[in-house]
């Protein structure tokens, strides 16, 4: 500052000379005039003589305001000076760390490190806030910024304590107490489980089903006339129920494979067994139908042997039972075999301490909110108890039976409703009994943050695999335009976007007609499980492609219309009701709604419409007419094999050789139908 404010000073007392000598100069010229001018013009004369004295106040003044200035101005300087040091301070970074974790450690905006990263190598359009960096360019960026980088370990977080709920300790066998066993009717469909169920508890299941199929997992406790107890889970025995009989034998004692004498092993009837296999689970056999006159039920008993079922007349320990369960012959027999293997096996359970169970199914009542029917495995289950199930939790506000009667406790191998979850838990969740509200929370919490950790594992896997698939492109692309001049560059650009955007048209038209986005509701989860199951068999969408945009329980609402509405698909409902607002919201806006009560019926629309979006094939169809037909030169309506003939045609163009067949044909368009075999 002292230097500026000298050589300012110095130049002011240069100019303050020059003016002196200068005034010297006129005064010096105006003593030589003055004699002849003094009188004359008083005045002039004074103003033209300017004292040195009159400006010093005045370059005193100035000085001052300036020293002023510069003194401020090299404050600021200083105090940015200052302020520079001070911002560029190092930079905490890691290998993998996100743009929004980058931009949070430089305490800038993520557009800051979007435009640092502009005019780079990198695709600036594949970017997300959550898309992570490599060593590179979290150096360039921070170089941009002027900071300076400080290398970290891989950031880890806040390690978080494990609330998860857990099945106890095997009891004391001296707390066992005997418990009733859980059976499980298997078989192919329509080989009489659910006749059979109906006669061994006197109820009329199979006229309250569609079609007399059952459609969900039932459990059902049914009393003998001996005074023994059998729960039974009633798990159809269709196809597309695979998943749900293979949890039904995960949670049985007992399996009861029911076999119909007059039409042998069947697909459903091996996977059953499969089933039981898996589960370690014994096997008893029905024979079903066995008052038919062609019923073989020896035959079956060998059939079976192909599948390690070993009856006891071939020296195996598998109970057989022929039986009618339309007529209700023998099925005392079947019965008695039940509680004789059940005696065998011991089977025994802890009624104290904290409840243990498994959900059998889940749907939502309109009355009562979520509901579950579940099997208690082990405690005894109260009003007020607090249980967690999956990603959901419960205070047990009511509890009833299989009648709908309302019951005050649960024992083990005992099927009961349970009414009061905050949301629906899946059929197959296992249920634990925990002590407080906050204790289940705090485990629902858990388990949904694991959820979060996998998820987070998985979507950057994905994205890692995108990355790489830009740079590579990006790469590509540099190297096809290295060498161009920037007129080229831009006209072979603009020549394949122009490109681009003509086929980007004509495959959203072929994606539009070659897609079928559906969307399915049940009334229970296990029903709607097993749909989507189903879909996971298609395998013809090299046909048309088959995309599931959304699955769920509850009847069809008016976000269902609008999600298909966007997608342009197909709304499936089992089991399931659709209002009249929602039908006219979804024929105004050209969606279909599709509901069916069986399953293999919505399974058959599901082909339909899949085949109507496939191009129809052309079929040849000989008709066989001429124009005209001679002999020699007389016309005639036949010719005799071997005889000579003259064919005159409406075809000009057309050249014949010896040999040539003439076959008269028209083209027809055949609808195509998918190849797509669900497996029933």
């Amino acid at each position: 500052m002292n230097q500026k404010i000298l050589k300012l000073e110095n130049l002011l007392r240069f100019h303050t000379v020059f003016r002196q000598l200068h005034s010297l100069g006129q005064r010096r010229m105006l003593a030589q005039w003055n004699h002849v001018f003094s009188s004359a013009y008083p005045v002039w004369t004074a103003q033209l003589c300017i004292r040195p004295w009159q400006t010093d106040p005045l370059i005193g003044v100035v000085l001052s305001q300036y020293r002023l200035l510069v003194t401020k101005k090299e404050e600021r300087s200083q105090k940015s000076q200052s302020f520079s040091t001070k911002s560029k301070k190092e930079v905490e970074v890691w290998i993998g760390m996100t743009i929004e974790e980058l931009a949070r450690a430089m305490k800038k905006d993520i557009d800051y490190v979007y435009e640092a990263l502009m005019n780079t190598a990198i695709d600036i359009d594949s970017l997300e806030a959550h898309s992570r960096l490599d060593e590179v360019w979290i150096k360039e960026v921070v170089k941009k910024a002027g900071m300076k980088l400080k290398w970290s370990k891989l950031k880890q977080d806040k390690v978080r304590e494990n609330k998860d709920a857990v099945r106890r300790p095997q009891a004391d066998p001296a707390l066992l107490t005997p418990r009733s066993p859980v059976v499980t009717i298997m078989g192919h469909v329509d080989h009489g489980k659910t006749t059979l169920l109906d006669k061994l508890r006197k109820t009329q299941v199979a006229a309250m089903e569609a079609g007399g199929i059952t459609q969900h997992i039932g459990a059902f406790l049914v009393s003998l006339p001996s005074g023994e107890k059998i729960t039974f889970l009633d798990t159809p025995g269709h196809a597309a129920f695979s998943a749900m009989r293979a949890r039904g034998a995960q949670v049985t004692d007992i399996v009861v494979l029911v076999v119909a004498a007059d039409d042998g092993v069947m697909k459903q009837t091996v996977e059953s067994i499969q089933h039981a296999k898996d589960a370690q689970v014994p096997v008893i056999l029905a024979i079903n139908k066995c008052d038919k006159a062609e019923a073989e039920p020896e035959k079956v008993k060998k059939e079976l042997l192909a599948y390690d079922v070993v009856c006891e007349d071939y020296g195996g320990d598998v109970q057989a039972v022929h039986i009618s369960a339309l007529m209700g012959d023998n099925l005392m027999a079947l019965a008695e075999a039940t509680i004789a293997l059940a005696e065998m096996l011991e089977l025994k359970a802890d009624p104290t301490g904290p409840v243990e169970g498994t959900v059998i199914e889940s749907f939502t009542d309109k009355g009562r909110g979520p509901v579950t029917t579940a099997i208690i495995q082990r405690g005894t289950l109260r009003k007020g108890s607090i249980l967690v199930a999956g990603k959901s939790w419960a205070k047990v506000r009511l509890m009833f039976d299989e009648n709908g009667k309302t019951i005050h406790e649960a024992c083990p191998s005992m099927p009961v409703g349970i009414v009061g979850w905050r949301d629906l838990p899946s059929a197959g969740d296992e249920i634990l009994e925990v002590e407080s509200e906050p204790r289940a929370r705090a485990v629902v919490d858990w388990r949904k943050y694991e959820r979060e950790q996998e998820k987070n594992k998985e979507d950057l896997k994905i994205i890692e695999e995108k990355r790489k698939e830009h740079q590579e492109a990006h790469q590509k692309a540099r190297e096809k335009y290295g060498n161009m001049h920037w007129k080229e560059r831009s006209f072979l650009k603009y020549q394949e976007k122009k490109e681009q955007k003509h086929l980007q048209s004509k495959e959203k038209e072929e994606k539009d007609s070659h897609v079928l986005p559906i969307i399915i509701k049940g009334d229970v989860d296990g029903s709607v499980e097993a749909i989507v199951n189903i879909m996971d068999t298609y395998d013809a969408s090299h046909e048309c492609k088959l995309e599931l945009v959304h699955f769920g329980v509850g009847d069809v609402s008016e976000n269902d219309v609008n999600l298909a509405e966007t997608f342009r698909g197909v709304i499936y409902g089992f089991n399931v009701n659709a209002g009249n607002v929602v039908q006219k919201s979804a024929a105004k806006k050209g969606v279909k709604i599709k509901l069916h009560k069986i399953i293999y019926h919505l399974i058959e629309d599901l082909q339909e419409e899949l085949s109507s979006r496939l191009p129809c094939t052309v079929e040849e169809h000989p008709i066989g007419s001429l124009t005209s037909l001679k002999h020699h030169k007389d016309d005639i309506s036949v010719i005799k094999t071997g005889m000579d003939c003259g064919l005159s045609l409406s075809e000009e163009k057309i050249e014949f050789k010896v040999g040539d067949e003439i076959v008269c044909y028209e083209e027809k368009e055949v609808p195509a139908k998918t190849s797509w075999d669900p497996g029933f």
